[in-house]
């Protein structure tokens, strides 16, 4: 009986584990495409050179997010 309490935990833990993976996966991939749009948009507006710099950070953001998703899954 014991045994199976134990690879009950066993799997609950690798669940948990896979499930942080995948939320870091999709925060840290949403982040950078947020943070490129408002640096994008801040100095479009600043600057007066809209809609070019929000376009370039926003493609910056994605370029981070999909180097930051293979850091993530070298790193695993």
């Amino acid at each position: 009986m014991n045994g199976m309490s134990d690879n009950n935990k066993e799997q609950r833990k690798k669940l948990l584990n896979a499930l942080s993976f995948f939320s870091q996966v999709g925060i840290t991939m949403a982040a950078c495409v947020f943070i490129g749009v408002l640096l994008g948009g801040a100095l479009d507006r600043l600057l007066g050179t809209a809609p070019w710099l929000l376009l370039v950070f926003s493609l910056l953001g994605v370029g981070a997010a999909f180097k930051s998703l293979f850091d993530l899954a070298n790193k695993k």
